[in-house]
């Protein structure tokens, strides 16, 4: 609307149509989020059931057909009584046997397709659990390192624990479960109007104030779900966090504090839980008076009519039978309406995991790259991370192909930014940043990982072997290479010292080996992929003295060139390795041809080690403050 608001105290609310109060805007902004979100999920349950369609289908078929059948018996019971009876006492036998036949038939249907559709929603909800459990799965992997970095690592275990078990408790059961309380409460419906349209007029009458309470209990336990699956989700990550960052816990003697924050955490887990029981107390109890009082009316109707001879026997009898039955699944439905609301929960969230876009995507038409040299050059690029401030003013920078460049400067000055710029972490924000010529962006994402490999402070080992985890370099590499590049940076003695030398399992994190050797078993691994562009981001920070001077050999060789294959007798080690190399310690620094003081997110100091000491600038306080420390 073109019209502008005129300002208006507090306490007074616009008249005029069409305008609403803040509150009123936010409401309706809510309500739209909420419709969005719920919009969301059934197109991400759709895109499930759709490869499933045909077994959803006659899953359905099954449910309908199994408690028309469930439905039908009270009507059989009726036919029996006023119609096979009497005919039995003119000798006719052939409607009672015809009853008998009907109900044990529609026993027999009943519990067949039961069994059967039970035995159906068990493997539809397994497959489409297992669509969705690779689907998180894949796409969190695609999702580029900004996402990771603000989205802890206990949400995403959540989404891929708690909430699919949430789905799974749904689907395995809860779904059918109420899809046949459903179909069932029609069928009794139906039945009951044909028998007695004004029996049914009761029973509908009732279903109003059950509906009414359904209403009531379904707003309260929607609340209530959704906190649960909050403080279950921060309960996750709490304890997480706690397990992940144990050794930080037992340095620091945060156990107590930890304990008391879980201990809250499950206290309020608890206050919810309870709060969802109290309002099954309720719901529940209410329902099985309101079924008692309407099957207590009908009878006393139907009782009557039938005193009159204005309603056969058996029809008050299939009535009463009917409502009664009528208000069972919802007692039943009301007890799955809780795995309903916790799994409609789950389903948002994993919904909105998979909605998530990754910022850095393959390129549409990737340039290929033959060859890499290793020639870096950023043209008034910028960049900033979101919608934050600009970390990256205009910057133009050319490293040559083949060029050891050290950056530094105090933390926070932006060098780790841009060793992520080069290896397409995240995209630059404006300009161009290449790679021999081509923009990194273009550039097909196995060939740019094969072309810069990062080295980074944390050293990650995975589940597996010392050996699998140096050949995640270069997947395929035979175990002679393996233990080249092990020799070349200067691990082979301490793997081969460890219980089972290179086939020693590391475990998570690296269990069996040191921060060190964790470093180490990492150089291994780049030394092997023999990238063009090599970047260490303070690479060098878990090593001890001995040990950093140890792998100044081995680093060294590693950016005069990695492991050659089989067939190549060396062709890398021919040529330099472009390199940067991030690094508070500046005996690191001295091995580079040239350094990069980085300040604010700019260049400004650039030259070799030797120019910057002599120039007396901000390089030439760093390496006096580090020749300081050492004394």
């Amino acid at each position: 609307m073109s019209a502008r608001k005129t300002p208006q105290p507090a306490t007074a609310r616009p008249t005029t149509p069409g305008f609403g109060t803040s509150n009123e805007d936010d409401s309706r902004l809510a309500k739209a989020e909420s419709r969005a979100v719920r919009a969301r999920s059934l197109r991400l349950l759709g895109s499930l059931i759709h490869p499933i369609r045909v077994r959803f289908w006659l899953t359905v078929a099954m449910v309908v057909v199994s408690q028309a059948a469930h439905a039908a018996g009270p009507a059989l019971i009726a036919f029996g009584i006023d119609r096979a009876l009497p005919a039995l006492s003119h000798g006719d036998s052939a409607p009672l046997v015809l009853a008998g036949i009907g109900y044990l038939l529609a026993a027999v249907v009943t519990a067949w397709l039961t069994a059967m559709y039970v035995t159906s929603t068990a493997k539809l909800s397994q497959a489409m659990l297992l669509d969705l459990r690779l689907r998180v799965f894949r796409h969190t992997q695609r999702l580029s390192l900004e996402f990771h970095e603000k989205y802890t690592s206990g949400r995403i275990i959540a989404r891929q624990t708690s909430d699919l078990e949430a789905l799974r408790e749904l689907l395995d059961s809860g779904v059918s479960s109420l899809a046949a309380g459903l179909m069932f409460m029609l069928f009794t419906a139906v039945t009951v109007f044909g028998l007695d349209w004004q029996s049914g007029l009761i029973m509908l009458g009732a279903a109003v104030p059950a509906a009414f309470l359904t209403r009531w209990y379904q707003i309260r336990s929607q609340v209530a779900y959704r906190e649960s699956r909050v403080v279950s989700a921060r309960i996750i990550v709490h304890f997480v966090e706690t397990m992940t960052g144990i050794r930080a816990v037992k340095a620091f003697r945060k156990e107590a504090r930890n304990t008391r924050e879980y201990t809250d955490l499950s206290e309020k887990y608890r206050r919810v839980t309870v709060r969802s029981i109290n309002l099954n107390g309720i719901y529940l109890p209410a329902l099985v008076l309101l079924g008692n009082v309407t099957v207590a009316v009908v009878l006393a109707v139907a009782g009557f009519r039938v005193l009159h001879g204005e309603l056969p026997v058996g029809v008050l009898l299939a009535l009463v039978l009917s409502v009664k039955r009528f208000f069972q699944p919802v007692d039943q439905m009301a007890m799955f309406y809780n795995s309903f609301q916790s799994a409609q929960a789950a389903l948002e969230k994993v919904s909105g995991l998979l909605e998530e876009v990754p910022t850095v995507r393959p390129p549409k038409e990737p340039v290929p790259l033959p060859e890499a040299h290793g020639r870096i050059e950023f043209r008034d690029v910028e960049f900033q991370y979101g919608d934050g401030p600009v970390v990256v003013p205009e910057l133009n920078l050319t490293i040559p192909a083949g060029q050891t460049v050290a950056l530094v400067g105090q933390t926070g000055a932006g060098k780790s930014t841009l060793a992520k710029l080069i290896a397409r972490f995240y995209d630059v924000s404006s300009g161009s940043l290449t790679l021999d010529g081509v923009e990194l962006s273009r550039i097909a994402t196995p060939e740019l990982r094969r072309a810069v490999v990062m080295v980074t402070q944390e050293a990650f080992l995975f589940s597996g072997s010392v050996a699998d985890n140096i050949a995640l370099g270069r997947p395929g590499a035979s175990r002679e290479e393996i233990e080249a590049a092990a020799r070349a940076v200067g691990a082979d003695a301490f793997i081969r010292a460890l219980p089972d030398g290179y086939d020693t399992d590391v475990n998570k994190r690296g269990g069996r080996v040191s921060a060190g050797q964790r470093q180490l078993i990492s150089f291994a691994r780049a030394f092997l992929a023999n990238p063009a562009v090599l970047i260490l981001d303070e690479a060098t920070s878990s090593l001890d003295i001995p040990s950093e001077r140890l792998v100044q050999e081995g680093l060294a060789r590693l950016l005069g060139g990695g492991a050659a294959d089989a067939h190549d007798d060396g062709a890398r080690q021919a040529e330099r390795r472009t390199a940067l190399i991030i690094a508070h310690r500046l005996s690191t620094v001295e091995i580079a041809d040239r350094v990069l003081v980085v300040h604010d997110g700019r260049v400004v100091e650039d030259g070799t080690p030797e120019e910057l000491i002599q120039g007396g600038g901000r390089f030439a306080a760093l390496h006096g403050a580090w020749k300081d420390s050492l004394v």
